[in-house]
């Protein structure tokens, strides 16, 4: 069974910028023994393909993946085309693919769940005789029972021409809570693809959880489900979570499971009371499977006067391996916080770690802060950044508060107008010397658009930033700060494009 990326390289000239990035550095990096095939999504589309190619072309596994609607309702009221005009449309697009030199062609019959079978079988053998390497099956709007979706898969596996020359794959949504289920069972009735994304994250209730899927596998697939299993190291499964929430800006559930913040934790004091004589009574996965090490087996407690030797080592015992710059800088952050702070707990490393390694390429730095603010007057705020050549900006500014000054005293600096969508702030533990964790999203006013792949809709390109401290206002600017440096880093990559 596999997985891939695939991305929609035409939506925007910096989504094409980033395909064709992964394509270049990831399509062509095997160090581990493994080379990702990576896929570029389009609409059956000319245009679209041709982007999607341009992209991709560069990776040395490149594969495209295009798709249209089957089902009566889209075709009548979203396409206004006849099922023989979806069937030449598809054909011929999957064929203009392979004229392009792509010899890996997926293609996906939209909302497959709600299509008429017989049509269904009919459009994919036309596409597998035109050139199609991969039949991709979707639940778009999560509708299908798994009962239903596993005799789906079984049905065109036995009713369609020439399904034996090529993968089936999977692509299930999660609006009544059913991804995960349908993907296995998909994957039971023949499918050896399985399309899913890391935290689950996707279009309107998300897409298939690859922990759920993955671990699944892992934890029943040979006893459960026919053998079945994946190449994937599970204990690169929580920092792939703990990469994908902050570079995405959409938090992970407490209760998630397999990553949420409480999958392994006890409070009922009949599962405490299990889980001190033996783990398995409530843990029917080990927290280890995943990356989570919290046992303490070194007996470390970091604080003040701790060095740099033990906080890798505490960060070993945690699952991240940290070197050279990155430790040096998130050493200092680790001091800054310790001389506040009398114990630093796991969550509140991972806090800093998080703020200071998974962070954008820096164009702006942030230095110093001073604020003042009360009932006697507007709130005032003077930023420090540093410029990319390390020249130092000052800005003072006033504002309805010392969050609101400090923004506006960054964009004073910065010089580049956006919009604040989102803001929240989150204490990490307890204790009126908990880190805070600061998550914004900001939107562009102009130069960075993106467009919807279903819809055709255009937008202003939205960039989320996090940030971490004892200071909710420093918590604050860094936030904002990364999430500047996210517009500005696409910015600049489009501008070198141009020229």
């Amino acid at each position: 069974m596999a997985s891939l990326p695939s991305f929609l390289a035409a939506s925007s000239e910096a989504d094409f910028e980033i395909v064709k990035s992964i394509a270049l550095e990831i399509g062509n990096a095997d160090d581990s023994g493994h080379l990702p095939v990576i896929c570029g999504l389009a609409r059956c589309d000319e245009r679209d393909i041709l982007k999607a190619w341009e992209a991709v072309k560069h990776a040395k596994k490149p594969r495209i993946h295009t798709f249209i609607a089957t089902s009566e309702i889209h075709l009548k009221k979203k396409l206004k085309m006849t099922r023989e005009q979806v069937i030449q449309k598809a054909t011929s697009m999957v064929a203009y693919a392979r004229s392009l030199g792509c010899e890996d062609v997926e293609f996906s019959p939209e909302d497959a769940g709600r299509s008429d079978r017989e049509f269904l079988y009919r459009v994919l053998g036309e596409v597998i005789k035109s050139g199609g390497t991969t039949v991709n099956i979707p639940d778009t709007v999560g509708f299908t029972l798994p009962s239903e979706f596993r005799k789906l898969i079984a049905d065109i596996k036995a009713n369609t021409p020439g399904i034996e020359n090529v993968i089936i794959s999977t692509h299930c949504h999660n609006d009544l809570g059913l991804s995960t289920a349908n993907s296995l069972e998909g994957a039971r009735a023949g499918a050896r693809q399985v399309e899913v994304t890391i935290n689950g994250i996707g279009e309107r209730a998300d897409n298939a959880s690859l922990e759920e899927v993955v671990m699944t596998l892992k934890c029943r697939g040979v006893e459960a489900l026919g053998g079945l299993y994946t190449g994937i190291n599970t204990q690169h499964i929580t920092m792939a979570s703990k990469m994908v929430d902050e570079y995405s800006g959409l938090r992970v559930q407490p209760h998630k499971a397999i990553v949420g913040a409480n999958a392994f934790a006890h409070e009922s004091g009949i599962h405490q009371d299990g889980m001190l004589k033996h783990k398995n009574t409530y843990e029917i996965i080990s927290p280890e499977d995943v990356g989570l090490f919290r046992s303490n087996e070194s007996g470390i407690v970091l604080g003040k006067l701790s060095g740099r030797h033990a906080l890798k080592a505490k960060l070993l015992e945690l699952g991240f391996n940290i070197n050279g710059k990155e430790l040096d800088d998130l050493f200092a952050r680790f001091k800054d916080v310790a001389a506040n702070k009398k114990i630093i707990s796991d969550d509140d490393l991972i806090a800093l770690l998080c703020d200071e390694v998974f962070q954008p390429q820096v164009v702006w730095q942030f230095e110093e802060i001073q604020v003042t603010c009360g009932t006697l007057g507007l709130s005032t705020a003077t930023v420090k950044l540093t410029d990319a050549n390390g020249d130092e900006h000052i800005a003072c500014s006033v504002g309805t508060g010392p969050v609101d000054a400090a923004y506006k005293a960054v964009d004073t600096i910065v010089k580049v107008p956006v919009t604040l969508v989102e803001y929240s702030m989150n204490a990490v533990t307890e204790g009126i010397d908990a880190i805070a964790t600061t998550r914004v999203l900001i939107r562009t006013v102009d130069s960075v658009t993106t467009t919807h792949v279903m819809t055709g809709q255009t937008m202003n390109h939205a960039f989320s930033g996090t940030g971490a401290a004892i200071d909710v206002v420093i918590s604050s600017v860094r936030s904002y700060v990364g999430a500047l440096n996210k517009m500005l880093g696409v910015q600049e990559s489009l501008r070198n494009r141009q020229t």
